[in-house]
């Protein structure tokens, strides 16, 4: 696995540097701000990137919103921030990162969150992705047509997505439908497939986004 590391501070990146490398996992480049970043993600084509939120010249939301729309093999992006705020987890999400981290994080888990996210899954829980979602989402008439065509799922698919927006893992959705979790994975990769989505966390946003669920539904 190949990494590159965004922010500021050099004390967090030569830290993360450390701890990664000591688990055999490779940082291709260490830089100070979202510019930076975006040429390095270019030049290294890594396969994930620790993004800070906060950074002088270009902020890693805005960092991470031109990193992925640069083609088809775009890396996964975690982001960083020593604030606690749903307001940011939200934005780093509808920016595209798969996940979000605390700088405090402790190397056991830092390791463990970039290998899940690498692996293709979204940091956060379903429960907790709702949650902010259901907070921050706008759910006005045009956001269906400014989002994705939910017409290309089958009935079934659709059913899948409505309940995995409401933060049930792939246990529980195959335990509502009556269905092998290995059933219930292949619904969930054609989901993100057909839909164009990295993760479950995107496709939550796009279950709101798009009216398909709401609020206390």
């Amino acid at each position: 696995m190949r990494v590159v590391i965004a922010d500021d501070q050099s004390l967090v990146r030569s830290g993360f540097k450390m701890i990664l490398e000591a688990d055999g996992i490779e940082v291709v480049e260490e830089v100070a701000n979202g510019e930076e970043a975006v040429a390095a993600v270019r030049r290294t084509r890594p396969d994930l990137v620790l993004m800070d939120v906060r950074m002088p010249m270009l902020d890693g939301l805005e960092a991470t919103r031109r990193i992925l729309t640069g083609g088809p093999n775009e890396p996964r992006v975690l982001m960083l921030t020593t604030f606690d705020l749903d307001r940011y987890v939200y934005a780093a999400l509808t920016a595209g990162a798969s996940g979000f981290l605390l700088k405090d994080v402790t190397p056991e888990y830092l390791v463990s969150a970039v290998r899940l996210v690498r692996a293709g899954d979204a940091l956060l829980a379903p429960v907790i992705t709702r949650r902010l979602v259901e907070r921050f989402a706008s759910r006005d008439a045009a956001a269906a047509t400014l989002h994705r065509d939910l017409a290309a799922l089958t009935p079934r698919e659709l059913e899948v997505l409505q309940v995995m927006a409401k933060g049930l893992t792939n246990a529980e959705v195959a335990t509502r439908f009556r269905l092998s979790e290995a059933t219930v994975k292949t619904h969930v990769g054609r989901i993100l497939a057909k839909l164009s989505l990295r993760d479950r966390a995107q496709a939550v946003i796009v279950a709101y986004e798009t009216g398909l669920i709401t609020p206390g539904s």
